[in-house]
Parts: C-alpha cells; sequence; structure tokens
C-alpha cells in the first residue's frame, strides 16, 4: 500500500527501526509506518531532524522526501543516486536528446494538459470550456504561440471565480494547491528516478536550482486533478489544511484514470508517463504515454475524493 506520510508537527525526530519509519517526539514513540508501505515523506514542520539510516533505507525504496516551506510549496528533495538498471544508457540518451524532439514532447504534455483543464470545466457545466479542446490542437512543437499560459489565463477565473489569482505564495485555495502539487509531484519524482532518468534536467522546465525540472514536466497533466479537489473544498468552505485534508490530496494518487481501456492509479499512470518518455528518448521518436480524459462521473469523484478515515 502506498502511502504519502506528512510531518507536520514542530521537533519530531525521525528514524528507522527494523523495517519501519519512526516518529518520536521527546524520546517518546508517537508513530510508526512499514517502510515498505511509503511512497513518499512530505516534511512542513520546523525543527524536524531525521537519522541517515532513514534517508537511506528511504532511497533504496525510491521514497523521496520533501522539504516544504510555509506555503506548501516545495523547496528541496531527496532522491536515490541508483534507479532502474540501465539508468546510465538512459541518462545519456536523455543528455543527448535533439531539441526537435524536446519539443514535440514539450507539445504533447502541453496538449494533454489543457484538454484535461477543458475536461474539467466542461465537467463541471461551466461555459467556455468549449475553447480547450480546440486550443490543445493548435500547440506548436515547443507550444512556441504559449497556449499554455494563454489557457491558464481562461482556465482559473473559469474554475475558481474571476477574483481568483493563482499566487504560490499566497494562503487559502493557493495553499490547497500548492500541498496538492506537492503530492503529485513527489509522485512523478519517484516515476522519473525509476525509470532511469535525471530529474534534474527537464524538457521544458530548466531553472537552474530546481531538482524537480522533469518532474515538474510530467506532472503537468495531473495538475487538474488536484485543481477539481481544491475547488471542490473552497466550495465546501475549506480554506485551511489539517491532516484529514492533507489525506484527501494524499489519496489522489489512488485515483484511477484510464489509460487505453484500462485503469491505473495515478502513482502508475506517472510511472507508465515516465517510462514512455524514457523510451522516447531511446527511440528519437516521441510517443508518451497519457491517459484519457476523464468523465463527468469521474471528474465528480475525484473532487470527492475523502481522507480514508472510519465513518
Amino acid at each position: 500500500m502506498d502511502r504519502i506520510v506528512d510531518i507536520a508537527t514542530e521537533g519530531l525526530h525521525l528514524s528507522t527501526h527494523r523495517g519501519f519509519l519512526m516518529v518520536e517526539k521527546e524520546r517518546e514513540e508517537v508513530g510508526r509506518v512499514a517502510l515498505d508501505d511509503i511512497h513518499a515523506v512530505i516534511v512542513h514542520a520546523h525543527g524536524v531532524t531525521w537519522s541517515g539510516n532513514l534517508v537511506a533505507r528511504l532511497a533504496e525504496r525510491g521514497a523521496p522526501i520533501v522539504f516544504c516551506a510555509a506555503n506548501h510549496s516545495p523547496v528541496a528533495v531527496t532522491l536515490p543516486l541508483k534507479g532502474h538498471h540501465a539508468q546510465n544508457a538512459r541518462m545519456q540518451a536523455q543528455l543527448s536528446a535533439s531539441k526537435p524532439l524536446v519539443k514535440q514532447l514539450w507539445r504533447q504534455v502541453v496538449s494533454a494538459k489543457i484538454l484535461m483543464q477543458g475536461s474539467l470545466l466542461a465537467a463541471r457545466g461551466v461555459a467556455g470550456a468549449e475553447a480547450f479542446p480546440f486550443m490543445a490542437r493548435r500547440v506548436s512543437s515547443g507550444d512556441k504561440e504559449n497556449l499554455e499560459a494563454q489557457a491558464a489565463r481562461r482556465y482559473w477565473p473559469l474554475l475558481m471565480g474571476p477574483e481568483f489569482r493563482r499566487d504560490r505564495d499566497a494562503g487559502g485555495t493557493n495553499g490547497l494547491l500548492n500541498y496538492g502539487y506537492a503530492v503529485i509531484r513527489a509522485t512523478c519524482a519517484r516515476a522519473v528516478v525509476a525509470a532511469g532518468l535525471h530529474p534534474t534536467i527537464g524538457i521544458q522546465h530548466s531553472n537552474r536550482g530546481n531538482a524537480f525540472a522533469l518532474a515538474d514536466d510530467l506532472v503537468e497533466p495531473f495538475r487538474p486533478l488536484v485543481d477539481a479537489l481544491a475547488e471542490t473544498m473552497t466550495r465546501e468552505g475549506i480554506e485551511t489544511l489539517d491532516p484529514s485534508m492533507k489525506r484527501r490530496f494524499a489519496r489522489l494518487i489512488a485515483f484511477d484514470l484510464r489509460i487505453g481501456g484500462e485503469a491505473s492509479p495515478v502513482s502508475m499512470a506517472a510511472v507508465r508517463l515516465a517510462q514512455s518518455l524514457s523510451r522516447s528518448f531511446e527511440t528519437s521518436r516521441a510517443e508518451l504515454t497519457l491517459f484519457d480524459t476523464p468523465t463527468a462521473i469521474e471528474w465528480a469523484a475525484a473532487g470527492k475524493v475523502d481522507d480514508g478515515s472510519e465513518p
């Protein structure tokens, strides 16, 4: 079972003992989770300490540790040095990828993201959603016209209301989005390493200080899933994150998407996307494995993901 472990309490110490992540406060155990169940660890709190053994054991299992700022946006991540058995060859192919190939890959990613945005808006019955499939078809190699940004300018007011502005440094709904994206970014970072690719070398994102660059590329088509849940929470009057709200976002990694008619959880969809990217680098053909846009019923389910706790 894949679990997102969220550390939001100050002054905790994290270590490992007999196959478990141990959580202690003032030398008293307050929780434990089997290492093999952990998908990722997300750290928000100040004063958290951890053992080197824990970092090593999580790295052996491909589980990243994501460190977040107060606005829930990731600022650092630990990832294993060793990934796929063919890692060296795949990284070489990644590094030597031609510009035309990289531009075609980015076109597919942007087109998929815009289709997802339009699909969510259509499922919500929003007027104007019909423009998004048209915009997705118009995305050119490398997205020279920056249709990604054009779509975003239409998308946010239609989904969240005319007064909403996407601001990573803001709280409220923006804080919900930051946290949800952190969960999906961790999933994509894990998938990238498992596919034998280097997470820092992106196909579009290229900030020199961004260890998530390739994960940030692959996360784009998944973002509307977070948007759907954050928008639902906002309508429910939820604007701050408590443990139960974080669990709702964490459970998105188990949400089923359809790939070629078969259901795959988000965590596996990310793996299949990363693996297809690796093959694209090796074959010099842009052939990404992307998931189908959800139906209206599936979008409704994505917006109502619960925290998994007992009633």
